[in-house]
């Protein structure tokens, strides 16, 4: 071979080199590219998961607020244990009780009273007491029932039992008639509270599947409402199975035999305070 030839073997591989390198760095180039474009790709999905992990917790943060207050507003409706037992089982709830006490108030000529308030006033005027009752009932670890109108209904001993629930009751009464003193109308009316208090069985439970309550019936209901309605302003006025838990340590006066619509004759006492 030539010098020449040689000359333009080596000058046509120096080309094919040079194609190859410019091959080379096209590739490389656009591997680069490619990179750039899956990095800002990475960045732009990386982003848009961090922005939904973010909007899904404060979904789920949303979704417990929600969840706390359902379950707080079932607490301010249902006992603590009837609520936990409505959430596991649709069913009816309905339970005996050996051994219940009953209180049962109500404002002395609520109706005259009301005719000389406003409609706001009136409302306010029953928060006031009611919210101080509702802070009382909670001091004594006892059961509201509910409010009719002007009456204010409390229960003890269930639906979680306790020993004691006829002298909690009692303490409860005594403290709500000191707290009437406290209260006058915007009128400067004074108001007091007719009682009454009876122990017994009952049996409680939850009706209805709209705005349903929880609610107690028994003989001892219907009793302590005629110990109520029977009784007189600023009084507590008790049954006889009252007066047997009670005598030891408290101050019952004897006000004798009534006659109570749909009981007969029936001996009661006016709670007074404790010994």
């Amino acid at each position: 071979m030539s010098e020449s030839d040689e000359i333009k073997k080596i000058q046509k591989q120096i080309r094919s080199l040079t194609k190859k390198l410019e091959r080379s760095e096209m590739n490389r180039s656009h591997l680069e590219q490619m990179w750039d474009r899956n990095s800002n790709l990475f960045q732009t999905l990386n982003s848009e998961i961090e922005h939904q992990r973010t909007l899904i917790q404060q979904q789920h943060q949303q979704l417990e607020l929600e969840r706390q207050k359902s379950e707080d507003l079932l607490l301010n409706i249902l006992p603590h244990p009837i609520a936990q037992r409505l959430k596991k089982d649709q069913s009816v709830i309905a339970d005996h009780y050996h051994s219940t006490t009953i209180l049962f108030t109500d404002i002395v000529g609520f109706t005259k009273l009301s005719e000389n308030l406003s409609p706001s006033e009136l409302v306010q005027f029953l928060n006031k007491i009611f919210t101080s009752f509702d802070n009382l009932v909670e001091k004594y670890q006892l059961e509201k029932i509910k409010t009719v109108g002007d009456a204010y209904m409390v229960a003890g001993g269930f639906p979680k039992p306790r020993p004691d629930h006829v002298e909690a009751i009692a303490d409860l009464a005594l403290e709500m008639q000191e707290s009437m003193v406290r209260f006058h109308t915007e009128k400067n009316q004074s108001v007091s509270m007719r009682t009454g208090i009876h122990t017994g069985p009952a049996v409680a439970g939850v009706i209805g599947i709209k705005k349903f309550v929880y609610d107690v019936w028994g003989d001892t209901v219907n009793t302590v409402s005629r110990m109520e309605s029977h009784g007189i302003g600023s009084q507590i006025q008790v049954s006889h199975a009252i007066y047997k838990v009670l005598k030891d340590k408290y101050i019952l006066k004897k006000r004798g035999m009534i006659e109570m619509k749909g009981k007969g004759r029936l001996m009661t006492y006016w709670l007074q305070g404790k010994k």
